[in-house]
């Protein structure tokens, strides 16, 4: 985890949020090749998922929701962690993440003090702030802790609008904040993240054949996004640990470094929250079933994905290091090793998918190598690089999960061709440049 963080901000993917003053705990900052990275990820989820069905509706929910909202929903009586205290210190930790130690003790993870930690005590974790310019009850608002909700009181708008049929779902990708009592382990968990969430509207008696068909399509898509098989673990969620919205759920279990921890879930919902906003807002919300004449109301499977995780599990998958072939040894023994790093990401993933690599600054290489970078942006996002060594340049490259560079040196200019470079195998083959565009595409296909 050091080596990938470390990675991520000397590349300019994650920052520490408010770093210059100190940094926020909880909130990280995502640099040019991390939003390249997260708008890849988004834009494939967003075409496989919404784009590319037909029984999908894509929506952008208000973030700042009325609180009745919550309240119907049962957040704010039940969304809460518990917490611990430290007497000493009087830090506070979430109650499942203390250990025993061996005499038996909850110590302190900050001071290490002998004293019992204090009883567990429920936390609410939701954001709350006050809209207008009088600050009561009235004006009590929260930041939302998940999208689901905001999906569905459009529910009936929604119907009203496209009259579709059921099963549908309607899909949005947003923020989301949660008042962590201890955020950690890099973007795992954080108190501002972004979601990719879907809830699917069913007849209550089709629920089970769904749930099984929406377990395959996130199993599909996290091998499409270059996770492998053996580090993804599904979890059946006991029924005294589901959320009280949930009859069934299941957690998608990624090996991150720091253990087997949460990716994504799949829940069966019922027809709790349509039931829940009805009887609250007295607005009906059932589905009529023109086929039939039957009204009733839609239960619901819910797949989410977390973005930031999903962003921490491929680079925990991509990072690779090898031992390479390294510049010639100083005191001429030959040809010395050096460690390779290097992020294996789809190259469909890949924040930049080619770099072109003038050997030197000198005019009449730059002369050709614009060009091809002008040619090639058309198609392809394309970094253009020439500072240090070639070599250090490689390495950059591969550091970001660059799939190919395509370097423009002296030869050029006699044989009109460039050598391209397979961040993989590092084998170069020699291209001839009015052949170079369908070459790659070749390559992206």
């Amino acid at each position: 985890m050091d080596k990938i963080e470390s990675l991520a901000k000397r590349r300019g993917f994650i920052y520490r949020g408010s770093e210059i003053y100190g940094g926020l705990a909880g909130t990280w900052d995502y640099g040019p090749l991390g939003v390249a990275l997260k708008k890849n990820i988004k834009d494939i989820w967003w075409k496989r998922f919404v784009e590319d069905r037909s029984d999908m509706y894509g929506v952008d929910a208000a973030i700042l929701m009325s609180s009745k909202v919550w309240e119907a929903a049962g957040h704010v009586a039940t969304f809460a962690d518990p917490m611990v205290e430290c007497p000493n210190c009087h830090h506070r930790f979430r109650a499942d993440t203390i250990e025993y130690g061996k005499d038996g003790f909850q110590h302190c993870p900050d001071c290490y003090k002998h004293e019992l930690l204090g009883a567990p005590r429920m936390f609410n974790m939701m954001f709350k702030t006050t809209v207008g310019a009088m600050e009561d009850s009235s004006s009590t608002v929260y930041l939302r802790p998940e999208t689901a909700q905001g999906m569905f009181v459009n529910f009936k708008n929604i119907v009203d609008s496209f009259h579709p049929r059921l099963p549908f779902g309607m899909g949005q990708i947003g923020k989301a904040f949660r008042n962590e009592i201890t955020p950690r382990d890099f973007v795992f968990r954080t108190r501002e993240f972004e979601q990719m969430e879907i809830e699917y509207f069913v007849k209550p008696t089709d629920w089970q054949e769904h749930f099984e068909l929406w377990r395959k399509e996130m199993h599909d898509w996290m091998k499409d996004i270059g996770l492998r098989n053996n580090d993804v673990y599904e979890l059946e969620v006991e029924p005294e640990d589901l959320a009280h919205y949930s009859k069934r759920t299941i957690d998608f279990e990624f090996d991150f470094p720091f253990g087997k921890k949460e990716l994504y879930g799949l829940a069966y919902r019922t027809d709790f929250d349509l039931r829940s906003h009805q009887k609250e807002s007295t607005v009906n919300l059932e589905y009529i079933d023109d086929v039939n004449k039957e009204k009733f109301l839609a239960h619901v499977i819910e797949p989410t994905f977390g973005l930031d995780r999903t962003i921490l599990a491929i680079l925990c998958t991509a990072y690779d290091e090898e031992e390479v072939e390294g510049p010639a040894s100083a005191e001429g023994s030959g040809v010395a090793k050096e460690t390779r790093s290097v992020l294996r990401l789809p190259k469909h993933l890949a924040p930049v998918k080619i770099a072109i690599l003038p050997l030197s600054k000198k005019e009449e290489l730059s002369a050709v190598a614009r060009p091809i970078f002008d040619a090639l942006k058309k198609d392809f996002v394309v970094q253009y690089d020439e500072t240090q060594s070639i070599g250090k340049r490689y390495r950059r490259q591969d550091e970001i999960g660059t799939p190919y560079c395509v370097t423009v040196d002296f030869e050029t200019l006699n044989d009109k061709a460039v050598t391209v470079r397979d961040r993989d195998t590092m084998k170069q083959e020699r291209i001839a440049i009015e052949k170079l565009p369908e070459y790659l595409k070749e390559k992206f296909k």
